[in-house]
């Protein structure tokens, strides 16, 4: 065994202990660091390669939705390069267009270009909303709280937007939204005869209402104090607030305001659908994880808020806590540290009772550090700890006990043959090298169809291919 070749990648480790041992340390120090920096969820984030278009044009049928909102859209946005397949739904009251962009298309740059082409539609109805134009990305919310009871709609309403409050008041929780809420409107109804007494025109009171309920920037002043900002402050939320607008003024000075001439009520937006809980009208309550939050952190905020507000709420008032994703997200996070605390006790136990304990020992600390070695470089490649990029890294927990018993049984096999230990660690780990590295490119062969995957499940499985 003496005439062993002491040159070589692996001869020049074994031979240099202090690099080894130094990048050992910076792979397990680094990997321990960065599994608290990395961001943690639930489901990875990524674009949907959508454009939606959405436009509201109340009152309308659907043959008036298309004819006046979706072929003027689709007539702007043909032109637009990245556009792969346009889908439009004319629905009574409002149109959707969605745009499927290429897989080489830029969704940012796309959808910059399909607002400019909207903002040059001129053909729009009057009585249509602006345009609402989004680029499609795949959010998953960590837990949704649903608020029941056999109260009022309008009392569910202002307790669930308590309950909102409350929760964003929590340093763990940054984002939540109201599920299966109906919006706020404000119904104007307006006598003919009354507005012949006054001598209005509908479209007279339409145009006061819309200028006296909106805040108006005035501009600046210079002071001796400095700079100030003016701003007129003419917003209106309430049946009683609209109620005061002036609308004219008589020739004895009586003013004519909006309530002299209507009836102003607040409601909820007319809808078909209405969400029940238990059999009792609710609304749910959405929680996200945004940025470094981790889907458990989100939870047990959520959890301990709701706890301190189950006394506040009223006798007829209940919640329950339904799609709780970071319960899955820690079952796959507990089974993946299980198997690989039985991975390393099986392999110490294993080696040291067939080979031996120095051996064993070494070869069982090389599982941790190619696995917390591998936290170092997720968040360049843009991954992150999730259950696509857990289940990865279960699949490689067994390749990775299997080459590191093959690796120290060979050399253990070279020891008992007579060579030194230097000797024996160079030839055991240089017989194996290649069997190794094939067994490991023949997983990643069979992985790299997940390449060609399109669309939603490409980016899915995108994230075992780079784990």
């Amino acid at each position: 065994m003496s005439d062993t070749p002491r040159r070589g990648p692996i001869a020049w480790m074994v031979a240099n202990r202090v690099t080894p041992n130094l990048l050992m340390l910076v792979l397990l120090a680094g990997g321990l660091l960065m599994t608290t920096l990395i961001k943690q969820e639930v489901f990875p984030e990524f674009s949907l390669d959508m454009v939606t278009v959405s436009v509201a044009y109340p009152g309308a049928t659907p043959e008036q939705v298309e004819q006046n909102i979706v072929l003027a859209i689709e007539e702007k946005v043909r032109d637009v390069s990245g556009i792969d397949e346009m889908t439009a739904v004319a629905s009574e009251g409002s149109a959707t267009v969605t745009l499927e962009l290429s897989e080489s298309a830029d969704g940012q740059a796309v959808f910059q270009d399909v607002q400019q082409a909207i903002s040059q539609v001129t053909t729009f109805p009057d009585d249509a909303e602006k345009p609402v134009i989004s680029l499609s990305d795949h959010q998953r919310d960590v837990l949704d709280v649903q608020l029941y009871g056999d109260v009022s709609e309008n009392a569910l309403r202002a307790y669930a937007e308590e309950v909102r409050d409350r929760l964003l008041q929590s340093p763990d929780i940054t984002q939540v939204e109201l599920e299966g809420a109906r919006d706020y409107v404000l119904r104007i109804a307006i006598s003919q005869q009354r507005l012949r007494s006054f001598d209005l025109t509908l479209g007279e009171v339409a145009d006061t209402v819309a200028a006296s309920a909106v805040d108006v920037a005035g501009g600046s002043a210079d002071t001796a104090a400095g700079e100030v900002l003016l701003r007129l402050k003419g917003r209106r939320d309430t049946a009683r607030e609209f109620e005061r607008i002036p609308l004219v003024t008589t020739a004895d000075g009586t003013v004519v305001r909006l309530g002299d001439v209507a009836h102003v009520e607040s409601g909820f937006e007319d809808s078909k659908t209405e969400a029940t809980y238990d059999g009792a009208r609710s609304i749910g309550i959405e929680v996200f994880r945004v940025g470094k939050q981790t889907p458990i952190s989100v939870s047990e905020a959520t959890r301990k808020v709701m706890a301190e507000l189950e006394n506040d709420l009223p006798p007829a008032l209940h919640y329950a806590i339904n799609g709780d994703s970071s319960e899955i997200y820690q079952q796959r996070l507990e089974l993946l540290l299980k198997n690989a605390f039985m991975g390393l006790v099986l392999v110490l136990v294993v080696l040291s009772l067939f080979l031996e304990v120095r051996l064993a020992f070494w070869v069982t600390m090389g599982i941790p550090t190619a696995f917390l070695g591998a936290f170092l470089f997720l968040p360049l490649m843009g991954v992150t700890i999730n259950m696509i990029s857990m289940f990865a890294f279960i699949i490689a927990l067994g390749i990775v006990v299997d080459d590191a018993i093959v690796a120290g049984e060979n050399i253990y096999e070279q020891r008992e043959r007579g060579a030194s230990v230097m000797q024996a660690a160079i030839a055991g780990a240089r017989d194996v090298a290649m069997p190794i590295s094939f067994s490991i490119l023949t997983n990643v062969v069979a992985f790299l169809p997940l390449l060609l995957v399109p669309g939603f499940l490409g980016k899915l499985f995108g994230v075992i291919r780079w784990s």
